[in-house]
């Protein structure tokens, strides 16, 4: 008898310190929230709904693949909770490779954001190259219902908050598209829908089918920066007219406007290795402007990163903008900005 006490307290004690050890290796005791959090950021109302989002929000689509450090990884999303920033952007094809950054989340959620899941909104989208085949990518229903479960399992998640149409697709009927994104918000694996880069006609009949059916398009998702501003006078008005709020991506031009190449390319940053920034966009012109931009935030005391971010707060349609940071230095600096734009 008194071995089998034994035998159980022994099992007892085994299972608490199963326990700590995979708490410990999770990061989970090492995670600890700086209270209070949400007083240094200010939040804005998207569209017409009931939700906040904050002015920065922290994206995916870089820093967060295999190659990136998982200790910097976690460190970097927890800084970002633990100032309040709440919404974080991902999507299936982000990385690389493909599907990374969603599972870096899933693992970082797991480990630290678990017990504050009401506390965040968490983003992604399908519509973008994903995997081999006809159904891989674009707008059909078997490719978007098929993208979130996948998303689901890699974050670890039961929904996602927000679900975009990451693209338009020129040959899939906009109905179909629409219709998968009402079924699957009535499924209850997304809290909200939204469109990203679509024109402005797609848009205007995006909006009105989404209407129609009671789930309305919460938010639009566009590139807008000092260097990118063709959507300003058309978009942006039509998604506020819709009840749509707008979330701002690319708003420092994927590193042009940090200040990173204002005296030429340096060697092995993002423009001599991405498809998405090539060097001729560098033009003299453009390098001239860049160089003004410059010379005023350092006039008001700022980096050129913190000017052209307050420049796209200023714009009261925008709800968020999404940044992208892979450190916590560089994300404290852009939250500098917070609350500046008034």
């Amino acid at each position: 008898m008194q071995f089998l006490s034994f035998f159980i307290l022994d099992a007892g004690i085994f299972k608490l310190l199963y326990l700590h050890l995979t708490l410990l290796y999770c990061g989970m005791e090492n995670y600890k929230l700086t209270e209070p959090r949400y007083e240094a950021m200010k939040y804005r109302r998207c569209g017409r709904s009931g939700l906040l989002l904050p002015e920065i929000s922290l994206g995916f689509w870089h820093n967060f693949g295999t190659d990136a450090d998982a200790g910097n990884c976690r460190k970097t999303v927890e800084f970002a909770f633990d100032n309040g920033i709440t919404y974080f952007d991902l999507a299936n094809n982000y990385g690389p490779p493909y599907g990374a950054a969603e599972t870096r989340f899933g693992e970082i959620f797991a480990s630290s954001l678990k017990p504050h899941r009401d506390e965040i909104i968490v983003a992604t989208k399908a519509g973008h190259d994903m995997w081999p085949g006809p159904y891989g990518e674009w707008g059909s229903r078997k490719n978007l219902v098929a993208s979130l479960d996948q998303s689901l399992r890699r974050m670890g998640l039961d929904y996602v908050d927000i679900f975009y149409s990451h693209r338009p697709d020129p040959r899939t009927p906009l109905e179909e598209t629409m219709q998968a994104l009402v079924d699957i918000v009535r499924q209850g694996k997304a809290l909200y829908v939204g469109i990203s880069k679509y024109p402005p006609e797609m848009a205007a009949a995006a909006y009105g089918y989404l209407w129609e059916q009671h789930v309305p398009c919460l938010v639009y998702q566009g590139r807008y920066n000092m260097i990118d501003r063709d959507i300003e006078n058309e978009i942006i008005p039509q998604a506020s007219a819709a009840g749509a709020g707008f979330v701002a991506f690319s708003p420092l031009a994927q590193g042009l406007l940090t200040g990173k190449y204002l005296h030429g390319i340096p060697e092995g940053s993002r423009m001599t290795r991405s498809r998405f920034l090539k060097p001729e966009i560098l033009t003299p012109e453009l390098s001239a402007r860049i160089s003004a931009w410059n010379d005023e935030a350092a006039a008001e005391g700022l980096t050129l990163a913190q000017y052209a971010l307050r420049w796209v707060l200023r714009n009261d349609k925008v709800t968020s903008v999404i940044v992208g940071a892979s450190s916590v230095e560089q994300l404290k600096s852009n939250l500098a900005v917070v609350g500046t734009a008034d």
